[in-house]
């Protein structure tokens, strides 16, 4: 079995591919069509004017989703590793409202343009980047707590790493290296959920309350229960 069929280990390595595809396509087509300059430029305005928007906005939309099922699975693996740690539970709840509202901005950049819908644009960065480092701080607070038990030290020291990276970002923001650099420290954060993924899958579970879908009182049915997406333990 390969490492990707492991568990849910294919979710956040399919995330950093897949975002990292959309810088990169973008910043081509920018530059191969002379629309900024090769040398650096932001991120948002490698998806600024047409064609590169369309791509820009699109790729990033998918992105996010495949960002918000990344946080709801580390949340739920979380929750089932630590069930009665009121601490962590707190933390981890906080985690998951942090990472949502990072991923809301990560739509929001792509899909207002800041030529267009500025302050909208200003706003979803500001929650992508500005609160998705607090979601990494989160994060890196329980690798902390649930070390030696849970999670080995070397994970928590690399996620600590990339958190202090990332707050390089916030002392030297106008400078497009920074941003760029600040996106390299996300890439590389959800890299280190690779092995914990690989150790947990999700199953959905169909309730029935009748046998058709009219409208009829309820009758007794069996339960219906399949996998989600893997059957690794």
């Amino acid at each position: 079995m390969w490492w990707f069929q492991q568990g849910l280990s294919f979710l956040p390595s399919a995330l950093v591919i897949w975002t990292a595809a959309a810088f990169i396509f973008s910043y081509i087509t920018a530059i191969t069509l002379h629309h900024v300059d090769p040398v650096l430029p932001y991120i948002s305005d490698t998806g600024t004017v047409a064609p590169e928007k369309c791509l820009f906005g699109a790729m990033l939309n998918i992105a996010a989703v495949l960002c918000i099922a990344t946080i709801y699975v580390r949340y739920k693996q979380v929750h089932a590793l630590n069930p009665e740690e009121n601490r962590i539970i707190r933390l981890n709840k906080a985690g998951l409202v942090l990472g949502l509202l990072s991923c809301l901005g990560l739509s929001l950049v792509a899909n207002f343009q800041k030529t267009t819908f500025f302050a909208v644009h200003v706003c979803g960065a500001v929650l992508t980047f500005g609160v998705g480092s607090l979601y990494m701080f989160v994060q890196t607070i329980l690798s902390y707590q649930m070390q030696p038990k849970i999670h080995g030290k070397q994970v928590f020291w690399i996620r600590l790493s990339l958190v202090i990276w990332c707050g390089g970002y916030v002392l030297h923001m106008i400078t497009t290296a920074a941003e760029w650099s600040m996106s390299l420290s996300f890439f590389g954060f959800f890299l280190t959920y690779i092995r914990d993924f690989q150790k947990i899958s999700l199953r959905v579970e169909a309730t029935l309350h009748g046998l058709t879908l009219y409208d009829t009182a309820p009758c007794p049915v069996n339960n219906e229960r399949t996998w989600l997406l893997s059957r690794d333990v």
